[in-house]
C-alpha cells in the first residue's frame, strides 16, 4: 500500500473536507419537517449574530435544538471512533482490531445500563456509562501489566481486554434480564443499539471536552505510531519511550470511545472498517491517515444518521444500519486479504 505524494493528498483532504461541508448543509434540510435552506441560513445566521429572526418559532427549534446538535455530534462522534480504531489498529499490528478491544464500549454500555435501572437522569446516564467505560479499559491494563512482566505485552493486553469485555457484556445481560420489561428493558435495548435522537446542544458542549483531551496529544504524537505500527524493538532503536506511549496512545484512544458511548451508545464497526478505508485512499503513514479516518467517520457517520432518522416512518438505531454496512465490508476485508497472501 502506497503513501500518496503531499499534493495528492492536500488535494484528497481539500476533496473530503468539500464532501463533509455539503453534507452538513443537506443534513439540515432532511427530516420530517419540511424546511427550506434559506430558512436555515437565516436561522443560522441571525443566531451566530445575536440578532432577530421572523421565522415561526418550530422553524428555529427544529434548526437550533433538533438538528443542529445532532449534525454536530454526528461529525464528532464518527471521526472520534475512527480516529480510535486507526490508532488501535497500529498500536496493536493488527488491522482487525476495533476501539472496544480493550473493553471501553462493554463497560461504557453497563454503565449505562446499570444507571438506567436505578432510574438516573439522562446526564447520569452519560457520566456512569463514561465512567465504567474508563474504568474497564483501567482493569484489562492492569491485569496486562500484572501478568506480562513486560513479556509478550501486547497479546497480554489483547486477551485482558477480551476478558474485561466479555465480563462487561455478562453485566449487560445480566441487567436485562433483572430489568422491568415494560419499562426499564427496552430503555437499556434501545439506548444499547445506539442513537442521537435525544442528543442536545449540552451534550455536544460536554463532548467536546473529551474529545480535544483525546485529540490533542494524538495528533501532535501521530507520527510515532508510525514507529510502532513496526514493533516495540525497532521504535525503541529509534529512541522512543515504548511503554509511555503506548499508555498515552490507549488512554486517549479509550477517552474518545467511551465519550462517544456515552453520548450516542454502542455504535459498532466505525472504529473498524473506516480506518482500513482511509488506508486504501491515503496509505499507512498516520500523519495523514489520523485527520482523513476523522473526515471520512464524520461523513460516514452522519450519512448513516440522515438514513437513520429519515428512511422509515420510524427512526432506525444507529448500531443496527452501520453493522448492516460494516459487516458486508469486513467481508470483502477478508477476501483481499486472503487474496494477498495467496
Amino acid at each position: 500500500m502506497q503513501t500518496l505524494s503531499p499534493g495528492r493528498t492536500t488535494l484528497t483532504v481539500a476533496l473530503l473536507v468539500l464532501i463533509l461541508a455539503a453534507l452538513f448543509i443537506v443534513s439540515f434540510l432532511m427530516g420530517r419537517f419540511d424546511i427550506s435552506l434559506g430558512q436555515v441560513y437565516r436561522v443560522l445566521s441571525s443566531h451566530l449574530l445575536r440578532q432577530e429572526c421572523a421565522e415561526p418559532d418550530i422553524v428555529k427549534s427544529v434548526v437550533l435544538k433538533v438538528r443542529t446538535p445532532r449534525i454536530f455530534a454526528a461529525i464528532l462522534i464518527g471521526g472520534a471512533l475512527a480516529v480510535s480504531g486507526a490508532v488501535y489498529q497500529g498500536l496493536f499490528k493488527n488491522p482487525m482490531v476495533s476501539p472496544d478491544i480493550m473493553g471501553a464500549s462493554s463497560g461504557a454500555g453497563f454503565g449505562a445500563a446499570l444507571a438506567i435501572l436505578m432510574s438516573f437522569s439522562f446526564t447520569g446516564i452519560q457520566i456512569t456509562s463514561f465512567i465504567f467505560g474508563i474504568l474497564a479499559v483501567v482493569l484489562a491494563y492492569s491485569i496486562c501489566t500484572a501478568v506480562s512482566q513486560g513479556k509478550d505485552s501486547i497479546l497480554i493486553l489483547v486477551l485482558s481486554g477480551m476478558v474485561i469485555s466479555t465480563l462487561f457484556s455478562s453485566f449487560i445481560t445480566l441487567s436485562k434480564f433483572v430489568a422491568d420489561p415494560y419499562s426499564k428493558l427496552p430503555e437499556i435495548t434501545y439506548w444499547l443499539m445506539g442513537t442521537l435522537s435525544a442528543t442536545t446542544s449540552a451534550d455536544v458542549r460536554v463532548l467536546i471536552i473529551p474529545l480535544l483531551i483525546g485529540f490533542v496529544p494524538l495528533f501532535l504524537l501521530r507520527w510515532r505510531l508510525n514507529a510502532m505500527a513496526f514493533g516495540d524493538e525497532e521504535a525503541q532503536a529509534m529512541g522512543l519511550n515504548t511503554k509511555r506511549l503506548r499508555i498515552i496512545f490507549i488512554a486517549t484512544s479509550t477517552l474518545l470511545t467511551a465519550a462517544c458511548v456515552a453520548i450516542a451508545g454502542m455504535i459498532g464497526w466505525v472504529g473498524l472498517i473506516i480506518p482500513h478505508f482511509s488506508r486504501m485512499i491515503v496509505g499507512p503513514n498516520y500523519k495523514t491517515l489520523l485527520p482523513v479516518s476523522f473526515l471520512i467517520g464524520g461523513i460516514f457517520m452522519l450519512g448513516v444518521d440522515n438514513i437513520a432518522r429519515t428512511a422509515f416512518s420510524m427512526e432506525i438505531p444507529l448500531g443496527i444500519l452501520t453493522s448492516i454496512i460494516g459487516a458486508p465490508f469486513f467481508v470483502y476485508l477478508l477476501f483481499k486479504r486472503k487474496k494477498n497472501s495467496a
